[in-house]
């Protein structure tokens, strides 16, 4: 089989890209993904549900271990069509102004707000505020975006935007606002009235189905990337059990950064050290693949309702949020903090609430290593919270705040603290020392095969995506960042997709 462009995984930049280059009728794209694909509209119930992560149903089934301690804790990747965007918790935050600018100022000049504003506003529609305020929101892109109203917010999540007024912040109408995004309000969502909308639902509509130009393969993995010369010319595919090559006049990776770098390195690109370990001929050497995981931490503080019937596992997990500044490192707006209206652990839902905080930047970094070649190899992925002075300095300043929110009135008079103690938080020292114990991953893993300047060795790609050393293959996906944005990254990988499918079509609008 021969197309213009395979674009391999079918997760959020997966879509994006296919959908966009199959607007032409004369591209032939092939769109593959390891996990299933439901296009009839009859979604699966751990899928369609957007008040909660699906963890285990449409899962990699993945573990990392996040900080020094021996807890190994999963790490949900979606494996369907939709990526993780089918089974996130459908917060929908835009990188902010400064998150842009950091990327520019590596020398990724292609990067500034005002080239990717115009890409933020094409891919949502803002329910509330798309028409109000077409200067930063989009009225007619694919993914819808909800917020809670306030007469829908649980007692729990209603009380947390009180507690927060309470404490001096001030109400934030929109978290994507660039010019006043902090504050205490509804988040925006991908989802509406509890139904999530990932981008399969919202790029992969049925009118792009039917386009001739698009063919899409679940059930198919990719074990390895053609080449002839330095130019990729397609891959090796598995489908249901079956080997086959695809040729192709380009490669789009869109895998996701636990999986792309992978299939880089099962086809000699990547670092030396990496591939001599894995005993892969080296084709391309490229220091920055899976050299480093950037993620988000959290962390959280655990409450018993006081009130019967106060929890309802029917309601959303998540409506509201509060952004804030810890006051330490060169970054605004570093902190994000969330109730949490029920505890769900996998398929069950725990009988408590909680208070949830996010460090949106961090010093520190991550590693990802695999232990064989093998196609179903699970890598090792340690995320090294808090490892790095400064991260654990605001990490803690943010526990105080937590601890500080519990107490208000509002608060107090719903839930009893319960987890990590009174007595354990009660000072700095204590909470550094529980830290480990209450950090989780944000589930936001990125930065694994990086865009860079020219004279940044570990840079993987150029600014549009392109992978160094190599002719037709780009790079679509979370791997690129070269730093993490300050909130949730489905907006920005979403933003980025959108870009880099745009200079693949030649898209001078773009």
């Amino acid at each position: 089989m021969h197309v213009h462009t395979l674009v391999v995984g079918a997760g959020s930049s997966g879509c994006v890209v296919a959908a966009r280059l199959s607007e032409d009728p004369s591209h032939r794209v092939l769109l593959v993904d390891a996990g299933p694909d439901y296009p009839t509209g009859d979604i699966p119930h751990d899928l369609a549900d957007g008040t909660r992560n699906s963890i285990k149903a449409h899962d990699w089934g993945l573990k990392h271990t996040p900080s020094t301690t021996v807890l190994r804790l999963p790490l949900p990747r979606g494996r369907v069509v939709g990526g993780s965007s089918a089974v996130n918790t459908c917060i929908a935050i835009r990188a902010l102004p400064r998150d842009i600018q950091e990327w520019a100022d590596l020398g990724l000049h292609e990067w500034t707000w005002e080239a990717c504003l115009p890409a933020f506003r094409a891919i949502e529609t803002d329910l509330a505020l798309g028409a109000s305020r077409p200067d930063i929101h989009g009225a007619d892109g694919p993914l819808p975006l909800f917020r809670h109203p306030p007469e829908a917010w649980t007692p729990w999540s209603a009380a947390f935007v009180e507690a927060a007024g309470d404490l001096g912040f001030a109400p934030c109408a929109d978290t994507n606002d660039p010019t006043t995004p902090e504050g205490v309000g509804a988040h925006a969502m991908n989802q509406i009235d509890g139904r999530r909308i990932s981008a399969a639902e919202a790029w992969l509509t049925p009118e792009v189905r039917q386009r001739a130009s698009l063919t899409i393969w679940a059930h198919t993995q990719v074990s390895q990337l053609q080449f002839s010369g330095c130019r990729v010319v397609g891959a090796k595919v598995i489908r249901q059990g079956e080997s086959q090559v695809v040729s192709a006049d380009r490669v789009v990776l869109a895998a996701g950064a636990i999986h792309t770098p992978p299939l880089l390195l099962r086809s000699g690109i990547g670092a030396r050290a990496d591939l001599d370990r894995l005993g892969i001929d080296a084709r391309i050497v490229l220091p920055g693949v899976a050299h480093r995981l950037l993620d988000h931490p959290g962390f959280a503080m655990f409450y018993r309702p006081r009130l019967k019937g106060m929890v309802d596992p029917a309601s959303p997990v998540i409506q509201t949020v509060l952004r804030s500044s810890s006051g330490e490192g060169p970054w605004p707006h570093d902190l994000q903090f969330q109730a949490g209206s029920h505890v769900p652990i996998g398929r069950r839902t725990v009988p408590g609430v909680s208070l949830m905080a996010m460090l949106g930047k961090t010093r520190g970094h991550g590693q990802i290593r695999w232990p064989s070649v093998a196609l179903d190899a699970k890598p090792v992925v340690r995320s090294r919270f808090h490892e790095h002075p400064e991260d654990r300095l605001r990490a803690v300043i943010a526990m105080e705040l937590i601890r500080e929110l519990g107490r208000q009135k509002e608060l107090s008079a719903l839930g009893t603290h319960i987890w990590p103690s009174a007595r354990m938080v009660s000072t700095r020292a204590g909470i550094e020392r529980w830290m480990p114990y209450v950090t989780d991953s944000g589930y936001h893993p990125s930065g694994t095969a990086p865009m860079g300047a020219d004279d940044d060795p570990l840079a993987v790609t150029d600014g549009h995506g392109q992978v160094r050393g190599t002719a037709g293959l780009t790079i679509a996906d979370a791997s690129l960042l070269p730093t993490i944005p300050t909130g949730n990254i489905h907006l920005t990988v979403l933003m980025v997709a959108h870009r880099i499918a745009g200079w693949l079509a030649r898209d001078a609008d773009v």
